[in-house]
């Protein structure tokens, strides 16, 4: 790909990689078998995503919320969009849960 026709996302697995190391690995499997145009490397608890201009962001959304439902992840992670001034893409949290107690 050149790179004026690609354009850089990042996703930041910090929360997951806690929950378990191996979760990220299969993140990466999994985006690599769905998403065949894409170029994918990860450097500690940051995935980066090379992709076409023409790609939509949403793409890899929604491929990481599918990823979170196949591994029955998806009550306790999301993924949440952030963008700074230099970088921009995606961070997988830990869901907040209230639990409130009756007496």
């Amino acid at each position: 790909m050149n790179e004026n026709d690609t354009k850089e996302l990042t996703i930041e697995v910090k929360d997951l990689s806690i929950e378990k190391d191996q979760h990220v690995d299969d993140l990466l499997r999994f985006l690599e078998e769905q998403l065949p145009q894409v170029e994918i490397s990860r450097s500690g608890n940051e995935i980066g995503v090379v992709m076409p201009l023409s790609m939509s962001r949403r793409a890899i959304k929604l491929r990481i919320k599918k990823f979170l439902y196949r591994k029955n992840l998806n009550e306790k992670f999301r993924p949440i969009s952030y963008k700074t001034l230099d970088i921009q893409g995606y961070m997988i949290k830990e869901k907040k849960t209230l639990e409130l107690t009756y007496y």
